[in-house]
């Protein structure tokens, strides 16, 4: 799926592609119809992003404060790598959308599957096609209510919890200071309340636009219209209340609700404004100075945003999720009308643009929203493409066979390949480590030392230009195994990536498309298990087979440790998306075809997985991929049964086959081979010989294709047919 996010470090706007979020229990998970751009708080963002560090740094003094104790604490080097790290990263924008449940989690019983809800919180309601939102963030959208209406309901209860920290009577005056999206929203809830609102605001369109939908009166609050607006309504006693719903650094505001509030009046802080206040004139009046806290009670705390603990109705009147409901059914009763606030609307995939507009000025808006793509329902399954291969045609010769060692060279030198893969190639005949590439000196020179590197550099394009080197190996972070693979390829050199090839469609196409333009094919995934020699063996004595077959996969995955980077799904994808390619591939070989389907299902938490892959011939092949086993249960077993015989696999340790004649191999302890070492061999007599690569590459397409289609298969909850693209 699509979601906006920016980068605070470089001010970068994006809308990526990023994994489909599970649905967990307590909550539902939400396809996006509208969603709305705050332009007081996201365009605060987007500017601060693009300021200098400094600039950052002065509009964030909070965060100052913050740095400054962690450095007392863990020193200035821990401190700016952890401050380098946060501000390099991406974060989501949005917090206030209307959408369609697509899945109902556990425990959810108020909504089902197609209801029209509404949505809040900046870390559920993101500008993104899919969310995933929590039992007290998401309300029901009444009857007749337009779903581009629905999406102002988060910025609707943080303008209505304002209003209730007003307190305001029948009769009051009130002063609303800032007239955007907020102000607005305050002014037609103050009116429908039954109080007589005067409105500030420097724009005289956004004055304009006030009065239409109530306002007494709305000027400039260097003029003297405002002044003499309060003094007339209020016999010059004052207003009630001043709701302060401006931004900024001005002082202003605060100077001016002290000079036209009442004695012992209410001043409410909605915004975010600079807040120095007058003593002498607020000590005078004896002002109530109040702050409004967002949505409503519940905000901020994780046991009833994330938990969905409800506080008792006799206790708290209005939390959050009663806000939104409030709001939603003020519209639907036609006493806010937020139709007239809407300046602008923007096709989603246009975000990026629409920001930068705003941003530059370019766009004035009061409010502005996402349209998502209608998901009109199709006739049958949804359909995945199977890209093609297609070899370029007189394009430069083929990497030439190599007279002496085979030359390698390895981009990315961590776990992985340090423990499973050079061990089997450090003083193998007839290959010679050449260069390792690393984006560190130190673990470049790590790697040099420990397996006998001819050269280590972090300079990758000098060695895909080097032509001495004739095969590269890709062993990096998910995210970056497509684009590496893409410039290998056309760099003229043979490539062995690790899992996985692609991350999404749209890199899988590009690969494809290296190829295409190169006429270089040779490349090799680290798909490991068919070479595993105990498989091969078993599957050499299970023997052919003339009927369709059933094949059981259970990967008892287990949890990862926190903070592994598997857990950065926005930028690494999902585990499955990482290494379900290894186990969709098994199943195809020992199959002996490619699957033509996929359906899969998820546990309510998203953590455990059902996969259902269907073959040409009616074979099936289930892959259980679980992350709440027992520790001490084997992490793979594999049964296939077809015509009579049954071959059991435990996890690369024992294997059987039960035939006329019952086949079990050794039952003696032994170290599990899982091929890595036979897979390695195969690719460097591949390289060695000019031959083909050991696993076609039509085959390593469609089991990265089946891959994809998995979180497909999860967002529609039907089977996925994979179509050859022609």
């Amino acid at each position: 799926m699509k979601q906006v996010v920016q980068n605070y470090k470089t001010g970068e706007l994006a809308v990526l592609d990023v994994p489909v979020p599970g649905c967990k229990a307590g909550g539902v998970l939400v396809r996006s119809a509208y969603s709305l751009i705050s332009t007081g708080t996201e365009l605060m963002k987007v500017s601060e992003a693009g300021m200098s560090m400094l600039g950052k740094a002065r509009s964030r003094p909070d965060q100052v404060a913050k740095v400054m104790q962690s450095v007392a604490t863990n020193g200035v080097p821990a401190t700016y790598r952890k401050v380098m790290g946060k501000l390099d990263s991406y974060t989501p924008l949005g917090y206030s959308l209307c959408g369609v449940v697509e899945q109902v989690g556990a425990g959810i019983d108020e909504v089902k599957v197609g209801d029209l809800v509404a949505c809040a919180g900046n870390e559920h309601a993101l500008h993104a096609e899919l969310n995933w939102v929590p039992k007290n963030l998401f309300t029901p959208v009444p009857d007749g209510l337009a779903p581009r209406h629905a999406a102002f309901a988060t910025v609707g209860s943080i303008a209505l919890q304002g209003v209730r920290r007003g307190e305001s009577h029948l009769g009051d005056v009130a002063l609303v200071i800032g007239l955007g999206l907020i102000g607005q929203l305050v002014v037609q809830l103050l009116t429908a309340s039954g109080v007589r609102v005067v409105g500030a605001d420097p724009d005289p369109e956004r004055c304009e636009l006030a009065v239409r939908t109530g306002a007494v009166a709305c000027g400039d609050p260097a003029s003297t219209t405002v002044e003499a607006a309060v003094a007339e309504l209020t016999g010059g006693h004052g207003v009630d209340q001043v709701y302060l719903a401006a931004g900024g650094a001005s002082n202003q505001p605060v100077e001016l609700a002290a000079r036209l509030c009442r004695d012992r009046g209410r001043v409410v802080d909605i915004g975010k404004c600079r807040l120095d206040l007058p003593w002498n004139a607020y000590y005078e009046k004896e002002l109530d100075v109040r702050f409004s806290r967002s949505y409503g009670p519940g905000r901020y705390d994780p046991e009833y945003e994330l938990d969905g603990r409800d506080y008792p109705i006799g206790y708290v009147r209005w939390t959050e999720r009663r806000n939104l409901a409030c709001f939603l059914d003020l519209m639907a009763r036609g006493r806010v009308d937020v139709e007239p606030l809407v300046s602008h609307t923007a096709d989603f995939e246009d975000a990026v643009t629409t920001y930068r507009r705003l941003k530059d000025g370019d766009l004035k808006a009061v409010a502005v929203l996402f349209r998502y793509p209608a998901q009109a329902p199709e006739a049958g399954a949804p359909t995945a493409a199977v890209p093609s291969v297609r070899r370029g045609a007189g394009v430069p010769t083929r990497p030439r066979a190599a007279a002496g060692p085979v030359r390698l060279a390895f981009v990315g030198a961590g776990n992985y390949a340090t423990s499973m893969l050079l061990p089997h190639l450090a003083g193998r005949d007839g290959v010679e480590l050449s260069t390792v590439v690393t984006t560190t000196a130190l673990s470049a020179a790590n790697a040099q030392r420990k397996f006998g590197f001819a050269a280590a550099t972090t300079d990758l394009d000098a060695v895909l230009g080097d032509p001495a080197i004739d095969a590269v190996f890709v062993v990096t972070r998910h995210s970056s195994h497509a684009e590496l693979t893409r410039k290998a390829l056309l760099a003229g050199k043979a490539v062995f990536v690790e899992k996985p090839l692609a991350l999404t469609e749209e890199e899988l196409t590009e690969v494809l498309a290296a190829v295409e333009e190169s006429g270089n094919d040779r490349l090799q995934v680290g798909f490991n298990r068919r070479f595993a020699p105990l498989l091969r063996e078993a599957k050499q004595r299970f023997g052919p087979r003339t009927g369709p077959a059933s094949l059981r996969y259970l990967v008892n995955a287990g949890r990862l440790n926190q903070g592994s980077w598997y857990l950065q799904q926005g930028a690494e994808g999902t585990r499955f998306a990482g290494e379900g390619g290894h186990f969709i591939d098994t199943a195809s070989w020992l199959l002996g075809s490619d699957p033509v389907s996929v359906y899969a299902l998820a546990t309510a938490g998203g953590d455990d997985l059902q996969v259902v892959l269907r073959y040409p011939d009616e074979s099936t092949a289930t892959l259980s991929y679980v992350t709440t086993g027992a520790p001490n249960f084997p992490k793979e077993t594999l049964d296939l049964i077809a015509d009579g015989k049954v071959l059991r696999l435990d996890d690369f340790v024992r294997a059987s086959v039960y035939a006329d004649k019952r086949w079990v191999s050794s039952r003696l302890p032994k170290a599990r081979d899982k091929g890595q070492s036979a897979e390695l061999a195969a690719f460097v007599r591949a390289v060695r010989a000019g031959g083909p690569m050991p696993v076609p590459l039509e085959s390593l397409v469609a089991t990265t294709a089946a891959t994809l289609a998995v979180r497909t298969g999860l967002v529609c909850g039907a089977p996925v047919t994979l179509a050859r693209a022609r």
